[in-house]
């Protein structure tokens, strides 16, 4: 394309360079632009409407997204809604397909969501309080670059965040899959999973270590294409469909409302008999050998959840000042996508894994 839409966040990119640089390359190029700035880290639905207007008043060709994930999915929902007659919320309550987008062209600065290498992407409904996520073959990115060194200046609760929502990621498959014997899938989680958690604690160790920055960058990015649940059958996403609420609700980033849900579900499962999978993880990612799959699950739980609190995330609701009386209203929320996504899980059931949150 020959105009293109320049869609990021706020000061960041032109701290770490990554603006300038784009800027030089589209000039160059002869590629006029108009830049939409403004992305919030929860990106909401206004802002994105605000692009979709000037993509399609401005005739833009390609949207470049420069940033984290919350910058990509934004972009994806400009893309897809610039092609749209209605309103693009339309594609995240299902009132609408994507039959068409413009192409995303994306510069990631922060790994996290895996959105650069899936064609996924989540916005937020300011006036209802709904997180809803949407996608197609045609939101996939054209191409990604992806630059270790542009994560060096990350802050380091963003580094934390990050590693959170990239571990979750290959989590939700791992752990809810209903046919476990899938030994090729399972060593790819386990690998990403180590290699997340060491690289994090390198990072913040040394936050100009480029070999754990590009292993972050590398891992968050495979940790959400699509390979991590393949063979993997009745698959489900509960713990992001309940943290969609914490952040749609309170607008908490979205790696640390996974601190506090993630831990939380495990617990729920280990009540429920379910903790194979939890002992597995403890043992092959965590290097946890107890006596019995039970201790090796327990053990399992609080160690994650140490690592957590260790690289500065938050793990209970309290530690993001949710009272506990707000249990049922997030519930409620979280059902919404619980139905649109398809999952059998009743509001008490959530009530219940919130409980191990408090």
């Amino acid at each position: 394309g020959k105009k293109a839409l320049f869609v990021y966040g706020r000061n960041s990119i032109k701290k770490n360079g990554v603006y300038e640089a784009i800027v030089k390359t589209l000039k160059e190029n002869k590629v006029d632009f108009i830049e939409h700035a403004g992305v919030k880290p929860n990106p909401v639905l206004s802002h994105a409407r605000e692009g979709i207007k000037t993509a399609k008043k401005e005739n833009i060709e390609v949207i470049i997204a420069a940033g984290g994930g919350s910058v990509i999915d934004e972009a994806k929902a400009i893309a897809a809604g610039a092609k749209h007659g209605g309103d693009a919320w339309d594609f995240f309550i299902g009132k609408a397909g994507i039959k068409d987008a413009l192409p995303v062209v994306t510069a990631l600065t922060l790994p996290a969501t895996g959105s650069e290498m899936n064609s996924g992407f989540v916005i937020t409904n300011e006036e209802t309080k709904q997180k809803y996520s949407a996608g197609s073959s045609k939101t996939f990115p054209k191409v990604s670059i992806l630059d270790p060194e542009t994560t060096m200046s990350l802050p380091e609760e963003q580094t934390a965040y990050g590693a959170v929502d990239a571990l979750a990621h290959i989590l939700e498959g791992y752990f809810t899959t209903k046919d476990s014997d899938c030994a090729v899938t399972d060593e790819l989680v386990e690998a990403l999973a180590r290699s997340i958690i060491v690289s994090a604690d390198r990072i913040i160790k040394n936050p100009k270590d480029y070999d754990a920055r590009a292993s972050m960058m590398w891992s968050a990015t495979l940790a959400l294409n699509g390979l991590p649940v393949c063979g993997y059958a009745g698959v489900d996403f509960i713990n992001h469909a309940i943290e969609h609420s914490l952040s749609a609700i309170y607008d908490i980033p979205h790696g640390a409302g996974l601190a506090i849900v993630i831990p939380a579900y495990l617990k729920y499962c280990f009540k429920k008999g379910n903790h194979i999978r939890t002992a597995k993880f403890a043992e092959k990612v965590l290097k946890i050998s107890a006596k019995n799959p039970e201790q090796t699950a327990q053990e399992g739980i609080e160690t994650l959840k140490k690592w957590f609190r260790q690289i500065g995330a938050p793990i209970s609701l309290k530690d993001v000042k949710i009272p506990e009386a707000d249990i049922p209203q997030i519930a409620e929320n979280a059902m919404g996508l619980v139905r649109l996504w398809g999952m059998r899980y009743s509001k008490k059931t959530i009530e219940e894994i919130l409980s191990h949150a408090i």
